[in-house]
Order: C-alpha cells, then sequence, then structure tokens
C-alpha cells in the first residue's frame, strides 16, 4: 500500500468510501500501486493498467486498455466521445462496489493478462480526425504553419485537432487557432 494513496483518500471524503473498497479489490489483483496524474494508479511492471479517479456525480475504476476487454457484464463505459482506449465503471455508492466485486475482480485479472501479453489498441489514425475548414485553409496559405503541424507527433495533432473542432462556432475556431499557431511553430503541443 502506497502512502499517497492515503493521503488521495482523505482529500476525497465524498468518495472516501467507495474509493477504500476499489483499492482493497485492485490489491488483491497483485498490482503495484502508484501515484500518478494525483490519483491511485495500479500497474503491471510500469505499465498502466487500472486508476481510480473521482468526478462529481460518480467515482470510477478506468482500465487503460479497457476497449479490449470482453465486458461480459456490460458495465464498460467510454468516458467521453474522443476516448479510444480506457474504459471505465462508474459508482454512486458502496454498495455498488461491493455488488461488483467478482466483476471487478474478473476485469483486472482480463486487463492484468492484456498487460501480460503485449496486446494494444489499435488508434484511429490521424487522418481519421477532423480538419476544420479554417484550420485547413490556414494550413493551405501557410507553407510554415503547415510544415510545423506535419512535424508533431501524432498525438499533438489529434489534441488540436479535437480542440479546434470542439468549437461549435467559426469565430470560436478561428480565435483557438489564431491563439495555437506560434506554440505550433514552436514544435510544443496544446498542453506544453
Amino acid at each position: 500500500m502506497n502512502p499517497k494513496i492515503d493521503a488521495y483518500l482523505a482529500r476525497n471524503p465524498r468518495w472516501q468510501a467507495e474509493l477504500t473498497e476499489l483499492r482493497r479489490i485492485a490489491l488483491q489483483s497483485g498490482l503495484v500501486e502508484e501515484l500518478k496524474w494525483g490519483v491511485p494508479c495500479y500497474t503491471l511492471l510500469g505499465a498502466n493498467v487500472a486508476l481510480l479517479h473521482v468526478f462529481k456525480e460518480y467515482c470510477a475504476i478506468l482500465f487503460h486498455k479497457g476497449a479490449l476487454l470482453g465486458d461480459p457484464a456490460g458495465v464498460l463505459v467510454i468516458q467521453t466521445a474522443n476516448v479510444q482506449a480506457a474504459r471505465q465503471i462508474r459508482f454512486s455508492n458502496v454498495q455498488e462496489v461491493l455488488k461488483k466485486e467478482a466483476i471487478l475482480h474478473a476485469y483486472l485479472a482480463e486487463a492484468t493478462e492484456l498487460e501480460r501479453s503485449g496486446a494494444k489498441v489499435e488508434f484511429k489514425k490521424t487522418s481519421a480526425f477532423v480538419v476544420v475548414d479554417e484550420f485547413q485553409a490556414r494550413l493551405g496559405s501557410d507553407p510554415q504553419l503547415n510544415s510545423a503541424f506535419t512535424a508533431l507527433t501524432p498525438g499533438r495533432q489529434r489534441a488540436y485537432l479535437l480542440y479546434f473542432a470542439g468549437a461549435k462556432q467559426a469565430k470560436t475556431r478561428e480565435q483557438r487557432i489564431d491563439k495555437c499557431v506560434p506554440a505550433i511553430l514552436a514544435g510544443k503541443g496544446l498542453d506544453d
């Protein structure tokens, strides 16, 4: 048991009982408990298998390669439309955690085996993401920006494309693009 996780639990009194039970179940799987991204993360030989996190309406266990899990119980949820690999099981009270304990043990065992096997999630290619018209026009009219964007890692490209496409109005998309052009030219990602 990692003492940093004790501090995390203390900072989350609303979900403390649920997180305590999820932690107990995760530790029984034989995974190593670490604090990553400020949340409890369970790893196998340094590879992320699952993590616990909280939201206003629920807490959850997230499986990093959840898209590869069989999900015979039908409990896995895709957090947002843009998530490709991860899946979570959500809980709103401790009784739900206890009721799904056997499912959690089975899913953690399957997730651990997937990690041991080296299984990989097939991600959508960057070319499959929408390039909003405003950004396409900028890329077409600015060869330096086009070269800089092309030189970014696929993950950084996808982050920008999702950010630009997330704006509903053309004016907002243009403002986002204007704001991001200096970072793209500097070879930086959206969150760098």
